[in-house]
């Protein structure tokens, strides 16, 4: 498909960024009961490369298993993976994604962030959390896109991802597509809890409709995300670190629509994912 080619010069290809699930742990190369319950979402990951106006120079993902005191990249040429999940059958340890890191790519997200002011930094020794190289493994299974995984910040602060999002904007006109990675609703009390299907859905009708306003809006409802119906039942004060990618995938939305292009129940909670451009 041409969506896997760059385009003719002429008409710079901007990318769109996505805020997108990664499921439980590796969910998705396993048995799990009941069987079909990530299918869905597998399958929207899986078509996400097919949606694409070109195929991307490289990744740079927000993961929400990756804090620290300030945004850092990951600089390793060939990354590792980190298996931070618990209690999974073994060959799940054993997953490959060898895609590499872009040292180019690397210091430009740096650098974009410190002329906005912010403090950022490079970590040579540090993998790919399951955050990264499990959806990643759907989208693009080959490992043949470069990826550079981008921290949140420890302080969980929203404006600050906001503001790192619009930071690195310019990247999209670079042929990079920027993804945040983490999950819509994550209460890990919640899970399989009938009671948090009404909370779940309730939130996530705010989180649509604050992704879906003007861009103006758009910035400053999800820096007021505490502020939602059942914001703290679906992200517990302190951990809500699977929300705040959507930030970074927001406000490098710039002026681009935001949708909502897949939605689910899973485990009696609403799950979504949103696309900027």
């Amino acid at each position: 498909m041409n969506t896997h080619h760059q385009q003719s010069s002429g008409t710079p290809t901007v990318m769109p960024t996505f805020y997108i699930p990664h499921g439980a742990g590796p969910c998705f190369f396993m048995d799990w009961q009941p069987a079909g319950t990530w299918r869905n979402m597998e399958t929207f990951l899986r078509g996400i490369a097919d949606t694409l106006p070109a195929r991307p120079r490289a990744i740079v993902l927000v993961s929400g298993h990756w804090l620290a005191p300030k945004f850092t990249v990951t600089a390793a040429e060939k990354p590792e993976l980190i298996y931070d999940y618990y209690g999974f059958p073994p060959h799940t340890y054993e997953i490959h994604y060898p895609a590499v890191g872009d040292a180019g790519v690397a210091n430009h997200v740096e650098s974009l962030l410190r002329q906005a002011g912010l403090a950022a930094g490079q970590d040579g020794d540090r993998g790919f959390d399951h955050g990264v190289f499990i959806p990643l493994k759907l989208v693009f299974p080959d490992a043949d896109v470069p990826v550079i995984q981008l921290s949140l910040r420890q302080d969980l602060d929203p404006k600050a991802h906001l503001d790192a999002g619009r930071a690195l904007r310019s990247l999209r006109e670079e042929g990079v597509l920027i993804i945040g990675s983490g999950m819509s609703f994550h209460n890990m009390r919640g899970y399989g809890d009938s009671r948090y299907t009404p909370i779940s859905a309730e939130f996530d009708e705010w989180l649509t409709a604050a992704v879906e306003a003007s861009p103006a809006d758009r910035v400053a409802r999800l820096a007021e995300w505490e502020q939602a119906p059942y914001a703290r039942h679906c992200h517990p004060a302190g951990a809500e670190e699977h929300l705040l990618p959507l930030m970074v995938a927001a406000g490098a939305a710039a002026d681009s629509t935001g949708t909502k292009v897949y939605s689910e129940t899973i485990m009696e909670t609403t799950i979504s994912a949103f696309r900027f451009g």
